[in-house]
């Protein structure tokens, strides 16, 4: 070889340079941390602005004047009943008035987030304001690496119509408007991390180890029953595959022991709220604390649409109809079986238990494949799909403003629909 052959075949043998610095090189977790990091210093923001225009606040919170922010992260709203939690526990009587009707009282929230914090205040002699919040916000890491393993495994179809779909997922995700909730003293984060870890447990047919995460979320949140219908379907499509010449399907006893639990768990806190209190309906009775004068049963919340302004009546309404157009779309279709069943029962569990309150949309997050399906839309071609994701960050993240604008500060004596967060 001549030198000018030399010279001209040289370049094409040097090794490309590795750029540490382009994210597009990072590891697929370091990515996922990279954007939940990002959106809890943009959320972390969004407070700090809307805690400007807070004036006076209950005695219970703060008292006169502007609060410091660690308190606006630790005990508003939620944050204060479990800080109740977490310093006397649970009352061995139910609390009434007058009249003899339960008052709202601490024993409509599950006890593990606020025992949790309660656990590491000992450990590290912190105080609730600190480790309530911090606790929330890395759990919330940990659970936006489950979301996107949870994509990326039950999702195949939906990954490959649109590369990229987890971590786009986790960006959508992190920007919602209620997610300003996973760096406050709220347990959206704990409850995220279970059901996606309960998920990718199924999907990968880890039965046993699924009992685990299944019996936490009883103690969390009230979201484990949807996750029966998840295991129903999970065990509808191992049957076909077997009739269709797979493998023979041997963890039925698993599979019915998980299903079960499942069942169990989101039965178990009413059960111990009524062991405890003797009162066999506590649970409930406290519950209609919040919603009195409306009843505590399936489907009842929808009644409040008769106290609503027009306006907020037509975008419930508006938000419904498009939850179903999303849920109809190819999009959604692409998402496995598993996450689709997730998705459908837990809307329509969401449905039946809940009050038509401002707090749906928190409740929202843990729906995420909704939101991968939102994402898949628009999967081809490359530059219109990153227009698509770029445009749903964008106003996901101003609907944001307005959400903790309009939720987060609170009004002495205001009442309505934006006003239980």
């Amino acid at each position: 070889m001549s030198q000018v052959e030399r010279v001209g075949a040289a370049p094409a043998s040097r090794p490309v340079p590795r750029v540490p610095w382009r994210p597009g090189r990072w590891a697929w977790w370091v990515q996922v941390l990279a954007v939940y990091a990002l959106s809890r210093v943009y959320s972390a923001l969004v407070l700090l602005v809307v805690l400007g225009q807070q004036g006076s606040t209950p005695a219970r919170w703060w008292g006169p004047g502007r609060p410091p922010y660690a308190v606006f992260l630790a005990d508003w709203w939620d944050g204060w009943w479990y800080r109740q939690i977490a310093e006397g526990g649970y009352p061995d009587q139910l609390p009434t008035r007058a009249d003899g009707q339960v008052t709202m009282n601490v024993w409509a929230f599950y006890p593990l987030y606020p025992r949790l914090v309660r656990a590491l205040q000992d450990l590290t002699g912190l105080g609730w304001d600190l480790v309530a919040p911090s606790v929330a916000v890395m759990v919330g890491a940990v659970a936006m690496l489950g979301v996107h393993t949870c994509i990326r495994a039950g999702a195949p179809a939906a990954v490959a119509a649109r590369p990229g779909l987890p971590l786009a997922t986790v960006a959508v995700l992190c920007v919602f408007p209620s997610s300003v909730v996973l760096g406050a003293a709220y347990t959206e984060s704990l409850a995220l991390v279970l059901v996606a870890v309960s998920l990718l447990l199924v999907l990968r047919r880890r039965y046993l180890w699924a009992l685990v995460p299944v019996a936490l979320l009883g103690f969390t949140r009230a979201v484990a029953l949807p996750l029966a219908a998840v295991v129903a379907v999970h065990a509808l499509v191992r049957l076909r595959e077997a009739r269709a010449g797979g493998p023979p399907v041997r963890e039925w006893p698993a599979i019915g022991l998980l299903l079960g639990t499942t069942v169990a768990s989101g039965f178990a806190w009413q059960v111990i709220a009524g062991v405890v209190t003797g009162v066999p309906d506590a649970y409930l009775r406290t519950q209609e604390a919040w919603r009195r004068p409306r009843p505590v049963s399936p489907f009842a919340g929808w009644t409040r649409l008769e106290t609503l302004s027009p306006t907020v009546t037509v975008l419930v309404v508006l938000a419904v109809l498009g939850l179903l157009a999303l849920l109809a779309s190819r999009s959604a279709r692409r998402l496995g079986p598993e996450l689709y069943a997730w998705s459908v029962a837990y809307l329509v569990y969401l449905a039946a238990v809940s009050d038509v309150i401002s707090s749906l949309v928190r409740f929202l997050l843990l729906a995420f494949p909704l939101l991968a399906a939102l994402v898949g839309l628009v999967p081809t071609p490359v530059r219109r799909a990153r227009w698509w994701l770029a445009g749903l960050l964008v106003v996901l993240a101003v609907l944001q403003v307005l959400w903790a604008w309009q939720i987060w500060v609170y009004v002495p004596h205001e009442v309505g629909f934006l006003k239980a967060p």
